[in-house]
């Protein structure tokens, strides 16, 4: 009977869950199936490198950053030569991170997103995470803040750029190049405006 109504109550009725005595008598060992971390299942990314011989010289070779979709990394070259080797987390879609040729637009250390964020109550608490500015109405008695993008390097004036930001071992973001905080900082702290950025497979 038990088993009965939690099949009516699910909607679905698992194959052979009935003839294995799954629900009457509890699982047995042969129908559990081990869990594992989610530390385990993400694809884990080679951290950051910096070249300090490389690096030194940035207030007097010409920099450029580069960054490679298919390996999920971004270099910052001085004089040709790679300072900075980074993991990223770019578009989890196709065509989200634009590909071309950019230069920095703008700096902003502080930068919070226009777009992406949580509706906050007048305490500053957090009522829905994760929801976009453009396509979700925001509860009654809550107002939109954005995502903290800390050390944001402007790309398009669409608002796609580099910041810090949760790099999960794949593309992730909205369409932005997210970087490790570390990483993130010593970019930021050497390129000025009008670098340029070429963004590829």
């Amino acid at each position: 009977m038990n088993a009965f109504r939690l099949i009516i109550c699910t909607g679905f009725v698992i194959p052979g869950i009935l003839a294995s005595g799954l629900l009457a008598n509890g699982p047995s060992k042969s129908d559990t199936v081990e869990m594992k971390p989610a530390s385990e299942l993400l694809k884990t990314q080679e951290p950051g490198k910096v070249f300090p011989s490389v690096l030194a010289k940035a207030s007097t070779q010409p920099m450029a950053i580069v960054v490679s979709l298919s390996k999920q990394r971004a270099y910052l070259l001085v004089g040709g030569k790679v300072a900075v080797d980074s993991p990223i987390s770019s578009g989890r879609r196709n065509g989200w991170t634009p590909k071309g040729n950019f230069a920095v637009l703008e700096k902003d250390p502080n930068h919070h997103s226009s777009l992406y964020g949580n509706f906050l109550d007048n305490a500053g608490r957090v009522i829905r995470s994760g929801v976009s500015s453009r396509l979700d109405a925001a509860p009654s008695g809550t107002h939109f803040s954005g995502a903290p993008m800390k050390f944001f390097l402007r790309l398009t004036p669409q608002g796609v750029g580099m910041h810090v930001g949760i790099l999960p071992g794949y593309p992730a973001s909205h369409g932005c190049i997210r970087l490790p905080q570390d990483m993130a900082e010593i970019i930021y702290t050497n390129v000025g405006v009008n670098t340029p950025v070429t963004v590829g497979d």
